[in-house]
């Protein structure tokens, strides 16, 4: 993005992760346009800070992509007392992308890219039990925060449109892609195993970024797609029109996980 002349600001967890991204991306771009800060998704406190900055140091943001995350760790809490999956994944990126609202819509025609996985077919959202005091399982719980992420960029849509708002929503998943998602939160055995299977069967990250990218700048791209792989089982290949599974269009679940995140999250959209 920074080598088509966009200016890019790239929110990272830490001060190190933030200058080590700027330093790569000058290495290929080196009069690239980016500025590294730090954005914990795991502390709301600093989405909000975050979010202030932004607001701060811009006067317009046409491109949001919801892409950090976490996958199948062990259970833990976020600072602010959730499950981390759902914390990070989910909250944080709903939290983030109502802050930044105002900036979106001072754009011509924004787009939100909310990241997603096919592993958000098999997942629900577990209403007893969402911090997983009862039940945790690591890639249930993974299941739950990227169904979650596909409920949410749908809902925003929905929103949006019926709102007459220029800001567009969109979802997007890399397919098997191999970076270090899958071999930083598994531990032990499952850990192991896709380290292994990252090296046989993933695609290379440049390759899994395509379908974000393309959500984000695509000429085509409308509010509402969702784009992923063109191969079999979306694991690999390039970007194309796929679908969401049928749950994820449930407006009852929107409605419920929409009031259950404003009231996690603290914050509204100017949005009914």
């Amino acid at each position: 993005m920074t080598r088509a002349g966009a200016s890019v600001t790239a929110a990272c967890r830490s001060e190190a992760k933030s200058a080590d991204a700027v330093t790569r991306v000058r290495t290929e771009v080196p009069a690239a346009d980016i500025r590294g800060t730090v954005l914990d998704l795991g502390a709301l406190a600093s989405v909000r800070r975050f979010a202030t900055d932004l607001q701060h140091s811009h006067d317009h943001l046409d491109i949001l992509v919801n892409n950090a995350g976490v996958m199948m760790p062990p259970r833990t809490l976020t600072e602010d007392g959730f499950e981390n999956q759902f914390g990070t994944n989910h909250l944080a990126h709903f939290a983030l992308t109502g802050l930044l609202f105002p900036l979106l819509e001072s754009a011509p025609n924004a787009r939100v890219v909310t990241v997603t996985s096919t592993e958000h077919k098999p997942g629900r959202i577990h209403w007893d039990d969402l911090d997983g005091a009862v039940a945790y399982s690591p890639r249930a719980f993974y299941q739950q925060s990227k169904f979650a992420n596909a409920v949410f960029g749908l809902e925003l849509h929905r929103r949006l449109h019926e709102a007459g708002k220029r800001t567009a929503s969109l979802l997007a998943h890399p397919g098997y892609s191999a970076t270090n998602l899958q071999s930083s939160g598994p531990t032990g055995i499952t850990k192991q195993f896709m380290r292994i299977t990252n090296r046989i069967l993933a695609q290379d990250p440049r390759r899994g970024v395509l379908p974000q990218l393309f959500a984000a700048t695509g000429p085509t791209a409308r509010g509402g797609d969702v784009i992923g792989p063109d191969g079999p089982l979306e694991s690999r290949g390039y970007p194309t029109r796929v679908s969401a599974v049928a749950a994820a269009h449930d407006p009852h679940t929107a409605a419920e996980l929409w009031s259950l995140s404003e009231r996690l999250t603290s914050v509204t959209y100017p949005i009914p």
